[in-house]
């Protein structure tokens, strides 16, 4: 009689340790912990530090989003495999074809992760890519330099549009920024995994989850070439109040919705000269 392979998972105590300390992935995170470990001194400090809820993709110094595998650690946000959307949405939208050249901005960038599956999406494509990204962290910064440098991308310390060079005004054709959108009153709801380890700026987004966002489309247009577009993950809850405040940003505003994923992104595109 053939084995249940649940049986073989829960005979591996380190599977059962990670389970009992609430891992849904106990089998995958086992395995990714040995193969990070270099000893076995080294495996039980990766397993105690898990089981203490710091997150995975710190153990590891890395996570896969995309299709690319981007560098993180403690003090940078994780990027979340639901705003794999976004990037869709942007390659999408972009239109490029081979031969064709884009900028592209990651404002807010954290770990660099949605420039670096940007610029590597379209670059796969045969679209020559020039990445720029910031963010008000220097932790971010730095992080995210380990990520963009390598592509030629450039990663400047700052905040918002106020980081970036002026060349880059009416240049844009996309604008992706993983703005904080978790309302202030929701943060304590959170996973201790995240609300404990990751950098707060990552996650507040105000009283509504939706300041930074206000702050970004009220200076996005200048920036973008026409027919760029800004692209920014919401909540489904936010999605009136944030077509409003793109509009008033003089973007054109339009919302796409992934069930896949469970992702919701507002975009913004510039369809005027001034």
């Amino acid at each position: 009689m053939s084995r249940d392979p649940s049986e073989s998972a829960t005979a591996d105590p380190l599977v059962a340790t990670l389970r009992a300390a609430g891992c849904v992935f106990a089998e995958e995170e086992a395995d990714l912990l040995r193969q990070a470990a270099t000893s076995p001194r080294e495996l039980a400090a990766l397993v105690d530090r898990r089981v203490a809820g710091v997150p995975l993709e710190y153990l590891l110094g890395w996570t896969e989003f995309g299709g690319v595998r981007v560098a993180v650690g403690p003090g940078v946000f994780v990027p979340r495999q639901r705003t794999v959307f976004l990037i869709e949405e942007a390659v999408r939208r972009t239109g490029a074809r081979s031969g064709d050249r884009r900028t592209v901005v990651d404002l807010c960038c954290g770990s660099g992760a949605l420039g670096l599956a940007a610029t590597t999406t379209l670059r796969a494509r045969g679209v020559d890519v020039d990445v720029v990204a910031s963010d008000i962290d220097p932790t971010a910064v730095a992080c995210a330099r380990r990520n963009l440098e390598p592509l030629g991308g450039r990663v400047f310390h700052g905040d918002l549009f106020e980081a970036l060079p002026g060349e880059l005004v009416g240049r844009v054709d996309l604008l992706l920024a993983n703005t904080p959108y978790v309302p202030t009153g929701r943060i304590a709801g959170m996973p201790p995994e995240a609300r404990e380890h990751e950098p707060r700026v990552a996650l507040d987004g105000g009283a509504d989850g939706l300041d930074v966002l206000r702050r970004v489309a009220a200076t996005a247009a200048p920036w973008l070439t026409v027919g760029g577009c800004l692209l920014v993950e919401i909540g489904t809850d936010q999605i009136e109040t944030a077509v409003g405040i793109v509009h008033g940003g003089r973007l054109r505003a339009e919302v796409a919705r992934s069930d896949d994923y469970g992702a919701t992104v507002v975009c913004g595109t510039r369809s005027h000269t001034r």
